[in-house]
């Protein structure tokens, strides 16, 4: 099927036509899932990530009962958030024990998760990577007691340079990501099989990348066994990963969120011309 055929037969739905894998988590596929098939696109969902709690709350419940030591909390994504509450709830904490503290978070994503919990959220960066964090408040952590709540595996760039900045900072873990073993056989048949291997593969995340290349296994060329699917990233950290796993970066949000990835897809798809 060609892109006029496609996009002329029905321009309210540009990706008909169109086989899309999504790799979020499970419990977070649904959102990216939905606007791509109101436009069209057949859709796939393989997670590519797995949530799961630390193996201890300890740090993290530590944190909570004292949060009046802390002059800022950071949060660096929706499941941080989840997560959190989850803690706040779990301890029977008051909405009191945040008089005092203020939000940052690193996207509209968390910050929408942090508000629907009835917080204000102080800051939130121009561009939502972790570079942006660190602008929006290194003028404004020196001698501060800041609280970041993250993922077990995650880049240093914040606890760095908000150290150089002054911020007396304390990292605690709210979850892990692992690899799905589960989500092996599916991906791998999924890719092998005509009638079902997507044109696009959607990336969230820097684990999303990383576990996409495990759950394929060690294999000499990655990016030839990919050969006519193109690889959409969400952000300049998620594709800058890829590219370390050799894989092609083919299309980029330009905005770091869901709304834009699906609007970055909808965008190169227009500009391509794909065959059945």
């Amino acid at each position: 099927m060609s892109k006029s055929a496609y996009n002329t037969k029905n321009p309210k739905q540009p990706l008909a036509g169109i086989r899309v894998l999504v790799g979020r988590a499970r419990h977070q596929a649904g959102a990216l899932s939905a606007e791509l098939r109101k436009l069209g696109a057949t859709v796939t969902e393989i997670p590519f990530i797995e949530i799961r709690k630390p193996s201890t709350f300890r740090p993290l419940d530590s944190a909570l009962k004292n949060l009046s030591r802390y002059d800022w909390l950071i949060l660096t994504s929706a499941n941080g958030v989840e997560a959190l509450w989850e803690r706040i709830t779990k301890l029977r904490l008051k909405r009191s024990a945040f008089d005092g503290l203020r939000f940052a978070a690193i996207g509209p994503a968390t910050k929408k998760a942090i508000e629907r919990r009835g917080v204000r959220v102080n800051v939130v960066p121009k561009e939502y990577v972790a570079e942006s964090v660190v602008r929006s408040l290194k003028g404004k952590v020196n001698g501060k007691r800041v609280l970041l709540v993250r993922a077990k595996v995650a880049r240093d760039v914040i606890p760095t340079e908000l150290r150089k900045a002054g911020a007396l900072l304390e990292v605690v873990e709210a979850y892990k990501t692992v690899v799905p073993k589960s989500s092996r056989t599916r991906l791998r048949s999924t890719l092998k099989n005509p009638k079902r291997r997507p044109q696009v593969v959607t990336f969230t995340s820097s684990s999303t990348a990383k576990n996409f290349a495990e759950l394929l296994g060690a294999r000499p060329n990655l990016a030839g066994d990919l050969a006519g699917i193109q690889m959409a990233s969400i952000g300049p950290v998620t594709s800058s990963t890829l590219r370390e796993l050799g894989l092609r970066v083919d299309i980029a949000a330009r905005e770091f969120t869901i709304p834009g990835l699906v609007n970055a897809i909808r965008n190169a798809i227009a500009r391509s011309d794909f065959h059945e």
